[in-house]
């Protein structure tokens, strides 16, 4: 297994499709020249954006956080350019970006640095071979004050590895529960 460059990364997304929209370099700033978190491709991966739909957490219900049994209450749904999640809370967000992983590659989602500085964590998760949707995004805010989230900048990086051959079973073949998933999609049992 290798983990695949730049080049790589921008011939399976023109070639295809494999991300969509794709940014082929790396982007820092917007049309009006302000700093943004970057986006885009970058040496060894590619570094997604977060959408402008969250749903934050919150305990207004008094619910128990169950996976087999999701109380969809659970959450505040909330659409801006910002998202400012609770201090020792965490939100759900989407990528811009609909990938569709081939069948011989697995992918990585790791945080970016500058949110792990100030103390938000992205959900390190696998899109599995032959997965393909949006990406929802689980982030934590770990401090105990307010943190911002931006829409459409760069939230999180993408690894993508490659192995040798291809797998027997992907998960396309085993009709996993969140294939195709469009917006940011709450846990299925």
């Amino acid at each position: 297994m290798s983990i695949k460059s730049d080049r790589w990364i921008r011939r399976m997304a023109e070639q295809h499709n494999m991300i969509e929209p794709f940014e082929p370099g790396q982007v820092r700033r917007d049309d009006n020249g302000r700093r943004l978190v970057s986006y885009g491709t970058s040496s060894y991966g590619y570094d997604v954006r977060c959408a402008d739909e969250f749903k934050i957490f919150t305990n207004i219900n008094s619910a128990v956080v169950d996976p087999k049994h999701f109380d969809e209450n659970s959450f505040v749904d909330f659409r801006g350019d910002t998202c400012i999640i609770p201090p020792n809370s965490f939100a759900l967000a989407r990528t811009i970006e609909y990938f569709r992983i081939p069948r011989d590659v697995l992918t990585i989602c790791l945080g970016k640095s500058t949110y792990a500085r100030c103390g938000i964590i992205v959900n390190v998760t696998p899109l599995e071979p032959e997965w393909e949707g949006h990406v929802t995004l689980e982030f934590s805010n770990t401090t105990p004050l307010p943190a911002r989230i931006y829409a459409n900048e760069g939230v999180a990086q993408f690894l993508f590895l490659q192995s040798d051959e291809p797998c027997e079973q992907s998960y396309a073949d085993r009709a996993g529960k969140y294939m195709g998933q469009r917006g940011v999609t709450l846990p299925k049992a």
